[in-house]
């Protein structure tokens, strides 16, 4: 594993730089990082929400690309986004998160998921898939709520239906926000 922080472009290429020397190619990236619930003025919390949860995925792509390209495998890209980030769901009062505020943090998921969608299309001629996956609400450090008391899920729990999308299990729903049991509207 590579300790990446998605803000510091410095960081992202020593590790691409790592993986080259090591393994010469990349068969599958996972873009898992994220902030949410920042206390600064709400001009700061949304340049850090979408730097860290929208940019950071993006350079990390950008720079692990070449590697991704040279896999023999079936190369992957899986963005971790989040329901929040679908604009269906916020504006459907039925959903379970309807009422979940956190602007900064939906937006700059929101952003990713258009993201995902773009790096879909730019990477298809080189045979790489690229989908956005839900965790659903994981016991984290991403916020004060996310508690197995509030009934967020150990991550051990939450990581195993994505086991099936590392795998190809899931390559027919490539291009698509995929969460453990189906898929979200973007």
């Amino acid at each position: 594993m590579l300790l990446i922080d998605v803000t510091q472009d410095d960081t992202i290429e020593n590790a691409a730089e790592s993986v080259q020397r090591s393994h010469g190619k990349l068969d599958i990236l996972v873009n898992n990082a994220a902030i949410a619930g920042m206390t600064p003025p709400m001009r700061q919390q949304m340049q850090d929400s979408f730097d860290t949860n929208a940019t950071g995925p993006t350079m990390v792509t950008l720079a692990f690309a070449p590697l991704l390209r040279k896999s023999s495998a079936s190369p992957r890209i899986v963005n971790i986004s989040s329901g929040a980030g679908s604009i269906n769901r916020r504006l459907d009062p039925s959903s379970p998160i309807y009422k979940v505020q956190e602007m900064q943090y939906r937006a700059s998921k929101a952003a990713l998921n258009m993201i995902t969608a773009c790096q879909s299309v730019e990477y298809a001629p080189d045979g790489i898939k690229v989908l956005a996956y839900d965790p659903g609400f994981t016991v984290s450090n991403l916020g004060p709520y996310n508690t197995a008391e509030n009934g967020a899920k150990p991550a051990s729990e939450a990581v195993m239906p994505l086991i099936d999308v590392l795998e190809g299990k899931r390559d027919d729903e490539d291009a698509m926000f995929l969460h453990n049991t189906g898929s979200y509207p973007w």
